[in-house]
């Protein structure tokens, strides 16, 4: 975690619904230094948060420079007008952390107000799962409209910075347009096959036992918690929609593909999403300085940690991490963005340590 900036040392937060990102966004900002207040309408909530120096105190009516909204997202609208009712400083700044957009900021007017959406989570739920770096490297989305003014943004920003995520400015309609292709979207897919995968395993009590590598790995965030979905998938009901008839569209020209049994095609097909999968951004490095180490590894204790410290020694910066899992039998293969001046000399060290690799540059 970052310090509080010298202009602000000793900034402050009410964080309002302690779970899972609430109870993140607590942590990581009281390690780096602010003063936070929590509130949570489960007591029992707030007293783990509490147990757990998870919050400074729990007095909702504190004099505070920002408040963060983490409930669901059908009651932020609800949730912040109380706060804004109760906090009348003009000083004081409204965040959200609702996956959708467009309908809180067409009902949540107030200049001091100033949407967002964090785009990290974790498989587990509630305040069990909290974590002061949850947001480290990830991308924090900020939704301002017409009527949001200016002075909104420096607490906002300082939190982000503080939380070491990087902040990206959309349109509230921009917002939920993108993330339900590239996250509502996922989720509702992973969740189709996890359940059809479990339906046939009703007949093939083996089948499971076979779901290792890219079924588990398409299918993990499936795993997150179930309560916050539909809320999130009925309000972003019209581009989630849109998504799904792009997608049905795309499964229906595979499908005739496959059944033509028209090989070239369907190598393309593959061939276009790999290229689009390999050009995703994993860092704000410039991609045409950096490498793509593949390293096949045996599933025991202790590997990652044996080739992170070999990269560690050498001062080799891991720009991504990956692992991709074998169908079948006990090994993976590890992959790793790193710079390419530093590759040949890493991938040496890496053979001494009985490691095989192959590299491949980006661009």
């Amino acid at each position: 975690m970052t310090s509080p900036s010298k202009e602000s040392p000793n900034p402050s937060v009410l964080v309002v619904g302690v779970g899972l990102i609430g109870g993140s966004i607590a942590l990581g900002l009281k390690e780096a230094g602010w003063h936070v207040v929590g509130y949570d309408i489960d007591e029992d909530v707030l007293d783990e948060a509490q147990r757990r120096n998870l919050i400074d105190s729990a007095d909702s009516a504190s004099d505070v420079d920002l408040v963060v909204i983490a409930v669901p997202s059908f009651k932020v609208v609800e949730v912040t007008e109380k706060f804004m009712a109760s906090i009348s400083s003009a000083t004081t700044i409204f965040t959200d952390v609702a996956g959708v957009k467009s309908t809180i900021s067409s009902h949540i007017t107030d200049p001091r107000f100033l949407g967002g959406h964090p785009m990290a989570g974790s498989e587990l739920h509630g305040i069990q799962g909290a974590r002061s770096d949850m947001f480290v490297g990830a991308n924090w989305v900020l939704t301002p409209d017409a009527s949001t003014e200016p002075e909104a943004y420096g607490p906002i920003q300082l939190m982000i910075k503080d939380l070491g995520a990087h902040s990206v400015t959309l349109s509230p309609e921009d917002h939920d347009r993108m993330v339900a292709l590239v996250s509502h979207l996922p989720h509702l897919v992973a969740a189709s096959l996890m359940n059809q995968a479990s339906e046939s395993a009703a007949d093939d009590d083996v089948l499971l036992q076979l779901a290792a590598g890219g079924f588990r790995d398409m299918t993990r965030i499936a795993a997150g918690d179930p309560a916050i979905w539909p809320d999130v998938v009925l309000e972003n009901q019209e581009a989630i929609l849109a998504g799904l008839d792009g997608l049905q569209s795309r499964l229906s020209t595979l499908r005739s593909t496959i059944s033509s049994g028209e090989r070239s095609a369907l190598l393309n097909v593959l061939t276009s999403a790999s290229i689009s999968r390999n050009s995703l951004p994993s860092t704000k490095a410039k991609r045409e300085t950096l490498t793509e180490m593949r390293i096949p590894v045996p599933d025991r204790p202790g590997v990652l940690a044996e080739i992170t410290g070999v990269a560690s020694g050498l001062d080799v910066s891991l720009f991504d991490l990956e692992i991709a899992h074998n169908i079948e039998g006990d090994r993976g293969v590890l992959i790793l963005i790193v710079e390419r001046s530093r590759s040949a000399l890493f991938s040496k060290a890496l053979s001494e340590h009985g490691y095989v690799s192959s590299s491949m540059d980006l661009h």
